[in-house]
């Protein structure tokens, strides 16, 4: 199968279960609703190392918010439900309660259930914290030197999908670049879908365990995919004609989600010239319940 002349690769992305939080952050201006929302969303790239997997979903502008500012949706997810929780508490309060301005409300649809977040970090205000509604929704008011932080009292989460991907594979890494930057501009149109790793884009694909450091290593690069291992590896996976591979791993509210997300990254990386190939990675099925095929994502 092609599509603009780029072969799309009989292949599928294995993802797997994981919990989902999706909250809003708001701010008295975009800048500081973005600031915040960077700095929640931080040493959120994977949970092979990283204590969640986090990024910004989309922009919500003033009229469609609870308390009538600019803001941003942001998405931060683990395995564990407990550790969610504990994550959620900790990166409300130490990057969005410590930023200016901000607010949090919940933005879960749909939620399986609810963690209470706000009723915990409500007990920062040392008593002098109050209630209020906001759009009939249960608000803590945390007293700050600069102002009121608000923080809605429960935030839902939910059974989503993680591990989605695409591989772009490209002549020259300068135009798998390009395409993978593309990939996730596209991306962020599709909601409740985020791209966790720095800037959307994976240069360090991955395998689970390791061929020579299995006693200590859960992860290793992917030397099949290594361009610069290209004919010295076994079971070499890269075309002759291809010297740059970029990943893109994607992580949504639903299978659904992840599948016109990656629906959307890849129409966006075949329009650029020096892409030969979009594959993905899996690992035969073991891994992971969901095997999201490329080909019939269209």
């Amino acid at each position: 199968m092609e599509i603009n002349g780029v072969e799309i690769e009989d292949n599928f992305a294995e993802a797997f279960g994981i919990q989902v939080s999706r909250i809003l952050v708001t701010a008295a201006t975009k800048k500081l609703a973005k600031v915040a929302a960077t700095e929640a969303t931080g040493y959120g790239t994977s949970v092979i190392g990283c204590p969640a997997e986090a990024g910004i979903d989309c922009y919500v502008p003033p009229q469609e918010t609870p308390d009538g500012r600019p803001g941003y949706i942001i998405m931060i997810c683990n395995m564990s439900k407990k550790k969610l929780d504990h994550e959620l508490l900790e990166r409300i309060g130490m990057c969005i309660l410590t930023a200016a301005t901000t607010a949090v409300f919940d933005a879960m649809e749909d939620a399986d259930e609810k963690f209470k977040t706000g009723h915990k970090l409500k007990f920062y205000g040392d008593g002098y914290e109050k209630v209020l509604d906001i759009d009939g929704r249960k608000i803590h008011s945390i007293p700050l030197m600069s102002g009121d932080f608000l923080v809605e009292s429960e935030l839902g989460i939910k059974a989503g999908v993680a591990g989605g991907n695409l591989f772009i594979l490209a002549e020259n890494q300068p135009a798998g670049l390009l395409a993978a930057d593309a990939a996730v501009d596209a991306i962020k149109a599709v909601p409740g879908a985020i791209t966790p790793f720095p800037g959307g884009i994976v240069a360090s694909g991955s395998k689970v365990g390791s061929n020579k450091y299995s006693k200590f290593l859960n992860a290793s690069t992917n030397e099949k995919m290594c361009v610069t291992l290209k004919g010295e590896v076994e079971g070499c996976q890269i075309p002759e004609d291809v010297d740059g591979v970029y990943e893109i791993v994607i992580d949504g509210v639903d299978e659904a989600a992840v599948k016109a997300a990656m629906k959307a990254g890849i129409e966006a990386a075949v329009k650029v010239n020096g892409v030969k190939q979009i594959s993905a990675g899996n690992f035969g099925g073991n891994l992971g319940k969901y095997q999201i095929k490329l080909q019939e994502l269209f």
